[in-house]
C-alpha cells in the first residue's frame, strides 16, 4: 500500500501521521514542544520509528512538512520561528531525507493548510482561493488558477504585515497590522489594554477577575467570554472581526478568489464575528468581486495540521518526478 508521511511542527505541538491518497490519518503520534529546551529533532525521528512499527509493508511515497516561518522551502531550511527557541538555519528536510530514505518536502504553515482545505475541505472544486491562519498569527496561503502560489522568494501570503491602521495592537512587529488586530497574540494584547483601562477606573472585566493575571489574558479567555455574551469581550473580538473584514476586502479586490477559507480562531468564533467580517467585505470590496466570495470557516477543524503536512507530500509528489520509494519495515 502507498502512504504519505506528514510532520506537522507547531509552537505547542508536533505530531507525525501516515496517511493515504484521500488524506486519512492512518496513524499517528504527538508531542508537545513547549518544552525548556524546545523542540528535540531527535523526537521526531522517534516517532517515525515507532510509526514504522504499526506499518509494516507500505510503501512510503514521500514525506511532507508542515511549519510556520520563517524558513526557506527551496533549500528547506527553518530559520528562526518565534515558536520554535532554538532553532536557528535548522536543515529539517535533509536531516528527515537522511533518515528516512525518500523525497522530503518543506512548506509554511499557511501554505501547507490551504493546499489542504483545497484537497480536502472547503475549498474542494475551487480553482481561486484565499487561506487564512488566523491562530498565533495571521498568514495567507494562495490558491491561484489551481496552483499554489508562493512568489518569488516564497514569502506570498505575508498578510499579517499588512498595516491597516495608523495605530493598535502590534503584530509582525508593526503597530495597527493586519495581524496584531487579527490573531490570538493581538487579540490577548486588545484584551490586556481593555483590562488595564477598567481596573484603573475601579472596575473589572469578564474576562479577567484578578489584576494579578492581566497579562496572562489569553484570545481563548475572551473568547469564551464573548461566547457568554459578556459586552466587554464581544467588543474586542467586533474590533477583530472589523479588520478582519477590510484585511479580507483589500485579497478580494486584489486577487478576485472564489472563496475565502479562515481557520483556526475564525472556526470557534464565527458566529459572534461573522455578521462584522461581512459588513466590512460589503463596505470596503468592490461589489462585483465581494459578493461573489463567501468567507467560510475552514472544514478540517483539528484535523488541518496532519492533514496539510500529508497535502505537502502529495503536491510535492505529483508536481515534480519522484524517483524514489522506501517500505516500511521498522527499521530504516
Amino acid at each position: 500500500m502507498d502512504c504519505f508521511l506528514g510532520i506537522d511542527i507547531g509552537g505547542t505541538k508536533c505530531a507525525v501521521v501516515v496517511g493515504n491518497e484521500r488524506g486519512d490519518v492512518l496513524a499517528r503520534k504527538s508531542f508537545m514542544t513547549t518544552t525548556e529546551q524546545g523542540l528535540d529533532i531527535s523526537s521526531i525521528l522517534t516517532a517515525i520509528h515507532d510509526l514504522a512499527d504499526t506499518q509494516r509493508g507500505a510503501v512510503v511515497r514521500a514525506v511532507g512538512i508542515s511549519c510556520g516561518g520563517p524558513l526557506d522551502a527551496t533549500t528547506g531550511v527553518v530559520m528562526f520561528p518565534p515558536n520554535l527557541p532554538h532553532w536557528n538555519e535548522v536543515p529539517i528536510v535533509s536531516i528527515i531525507r537522511n533518515e528516512v530514505g525518500v523525497e522530503t518536502y518543506l512548506m509554511n504553515d499557511a501554505d501547507a493548510s490551504a493546499l489542504a482545505e483545497w484537497r480536502f475541505g472547503a475549498g474542494q472544486g475551487f480553482s481561486n482561493i484565499v487561506f487564512l491562519t488566523f491562530g498565533t498569527g495571521i498568514g495567507a496561503g494562495l490558491i491561484l488558477d489551481n496552483r499554489l502560489y508562493s512568489g518569488t522568494n516564497g514569502l506570498a501570503g505575508e498578510v499579517g504585515h499588512i498595516r491597516l491602521a495608523e495605530d493598535g495592537p502590534i503584530g509582525h512587529g508593526k503597530a495597527g497590522s493586519f495581524e496584531g488586530f487579527c490573531s490570538g497574540g493581538g487579540i490577548a494584547r486588545m484584551g490586556v489594554v481593555l483590562a488595564r483601562e477598567r481596573y484603573r477606573a475601579g472596575k473589572t472585566v469578564s474576562f479577567c477577575n484578578d489584576i494579578e493575571l492581566i497579562d496572562q489574558i489569553t484570545a481563548k479567555d475572551i473568547g469564551k467570554a464573548a461566547l457568554a455574551g459578556n459586552d466587554d469581550a464581544l467588543s474586542i473580538y467586533y474590533t477583530a472581526a472589523e479588520y478582519l473584514g477590510r484585511g479580507i476586502a483589500i485579497l478580494i479586490d486584489v486577487l478576485s478568489p472564489q472563496r475565502v477559507i479562515v481557520g483556526s480562531i475564525y472556526v470557534r468564533m464565527e458566529e459572534v464575528m461573522r455578521p462584522t467580517v461581512e459588513a466590512a467585505v460589503r463596505r470596503e470590496a468592490l461589489d462585483s468581486s465581494g459578493l461573489s466570495c463567501p468567507i467560510v470557516p475552514a472544514a478540517l477543524g483539528e484535523q488541518i495540521g496532519d492533514r496539510a503536512a500529508l497535502a505537502v507530500a502529495m503536491y510535492r509528489t505529483k508536481s515534480e518526478v519522484f524517483t524514489e520509494s522506501i517500505h516500511f519495515s521498522g527499521n530504516f
